[in-house]
């Protein structure tokens, strides 16, 4: 910065900035036609063609002209080619102003700061595809000896074309997005909706990021194998420099290439082997979208709540700072705390007699205060005491039905007990509650896998009966009843065994 000009951009300040600005861009817009050189009325007619339409004098014009060559942001010489009639066209189409370097750059500047000014970031992960391309494109050329030197000049700036808008966009969609995260007082709404698009464009870059990336260092250490210093030397030669007359250009533009590609190692594949940037720019993007999160979770609560201590003493700071009279303040005050009289100062003597009214504080009796008197602004109330219930009757009504399930169940496997393995089918007319005890033991066992005999076994939860399941040799099906409808399915062998029944069981006959 220190190599700036400090007269460069004294144009854009002071009253008539508005009027430089308007030369220099006339004269950027003259350049584009590649006219180099204009004269007194081609400015002005070259101002009007910029949307300068004010009314100039052609002495206040004179003098921006001179200023600028002050600055040596123009400059003027005399057109000897131009034949000239009378004196006035002499002074009029004599002298000549163009662009020095300096207004050049001067004018590129400005015009970049309000694109910037103007531009909003972007992550693409179409440039990382087309940085890859180009990178494959320069690997084939360089790898043909025929091929044109001015072809890969050109890819060469495309490919750092690409890099430049990937650094450029990168910068400032970050600097955006950190600007989002520090927006105060915005919309609840319109943060949520710019929230909700932002992450969910976040994560469809982060898509796929680390193979893009991936390819991208496969591409630049395929084209270091054929050489680097081998591809600036030919896209040199098809640049065709022209010659300058302060020294050869080369050089420079050499340098210039090898910072370029530094550059690009930096991000992908670092020489020195540390980590590449766009691995950083991953991680930037995660942590902006749980920052993101954090950020409308917060507006989310502060809204929700009606309000905060913090946010009620700031707003209370402004109304003392506005108040106009202290007597005002002292109203604002005693409204703000509610610091009166003490709640308990109408409480009195248990006998009022013996402590006259007259009595000062120090010399009266203390009396005594009741604790909810601070926390709820009344003393208590002495009443009767509520009355315990009695869960006798709960406690005897629910053991008569512990009762009565449990003689159920036993009768149930009373009922559903064998002396052996029987056939389902023989089971014929069931109660539905004994159905309901039988469906949950064949359930049981079927969810088992056979053993090796081709046997079913499973036992209920309390470990009590036991089931044992084996198919029937000539198959068949087996029609159940109850009152609530029949159940149909294939027959089975059942033996069903409970050792804590009164009855007795026989056992299992092997083979």
């Amino acid at each position: 910065m220190r190599r700036v000009p400090p007269e460069m951009f004294r144009f854009t300040t002071g009253d008539r900035a508005e009027l430089y600005g308007a030369i220099l861009q006339a004269f950027g817009a003259a350049n584009e036609r590649l006219e180099t050189a204009l004269g007194l009325d081609e400015v002005r007619t070259r101002l009007r063609s910029v949307g300068w339409l004010d009314a100039i004098h052609d002495d206040d014009l004179q003098d921006a002209l001179r200023q600028l060559r002050a600055w040596e942001l123009l400059d003027v010489v005399q057109n000897h080619a131009e034949n000239y009639r009378t004196a006035e066209e002499y002074e009029r189409r004599n002298l000549q102003y163009s662009l020095t370097r300096r207004g050049e750059a001067a004018l590129a500047g400005v015009e970049h700061a309000l694109s910037v000014l103007a531009a909003t970031g972007a992550l693409q992960t179409a440039v990382l595809e087309a940085v890859t391309d180009r990178l494959d494109e320069l690997y084939v050329l360089l790898g043909d000896p025929a091929s044109s030197d001015r072809r890969i000049f050109t890819t060469l700036q495309e490919l750092e074309g690409h890099l430049e808008a990937l650094l450029a966009n990168t910068k400032a969609f970050n600097g955006e997005l950190q600007r989002l995260l520090r927006a105060e007082g915005a919309d609840l709404a319109t943060f949520r909706e710019v929230k909700a698009a932002t992450v969910a464009y976040l994560q469809e870059f982060l898509l796929n990021l680390d193979q893009r990336g991936q390819a991208v260092a496969a591409a630049v250490q395929r084209v270091e194998q054929r050489g680097v210093s081998l591809l600036h030397e030919r896209a040199l030669h098809g640049a065709e420099l022209p010659p300058l007359a302060d020294g050869d250009p080369a050089p420079a533009w050499l340098e210039r290439r090898r910072a370029r590609w530094e550059g690009l190692q930096a991000w992908f594949l670092p020489a020195d082997g540390s980590r590449p940037r766009v691995e950083q720019l991953h991680d930037v993007a995660r942590r902006a979208i749980v920052t993101l999160l954090q950020v409308l979770d917060r507006i989310t609560e502060s809204r929700r709540r009606s309000s905060s201590v913090a946010q009620d003493f700031r707003e209370l700071a402004r109304w003392f700072a506005a108040a106009p009279t202290e007597e005002d303040l002292h109203r604002l005050w005693s409204a703000a705390f509610g610091l009166g009289p003490a709640r308990h100062a109408h409480l009195a003597h248990p006998d009022p007699e013996l402590v006259p009214s007259s009595y000062g504080w120090a010399e009266a009796p203390p009396v005594r205060v009741s604790a909810l008197l601070r926390t709820s602004g009344r003393t208590e109330r002495f009443t009767r005491t509520g009355k315990v219930r009695d869960i006798g009757g709960i406690k005897a009504a629910r053991a008569e039905r512990a009762r009565k399930e449990r003689a159920e169940l036993e009768a149930a496997w009373d009922v559903l007990g064998t002396d052996g393995p029987v056939r389902l089918s023989g089971f014929g007319m069931l109660d539905h509650a004994v159905f309901e005890r039988l469906l949950d033991l064949l359930g049981r066992a079927l969810a088992v896998r056979p053993d090796g005999s081709g046997a079913r076994r499973a036992v209920t939860s309390d470990g009590r009966v036991e089931i044992v399941l084996r198919p029937v040799p000539d198959g068949g099906r087996a029609v159940l009843r109850t009152s609530h409808g029949r159940l149909e399915g294939p027959d089975y062998l059942v033996e069903i065994r409970s050792p804590g029944s009164s009855r007795a069981w026989v056992r299992e006959e092997t083979g």
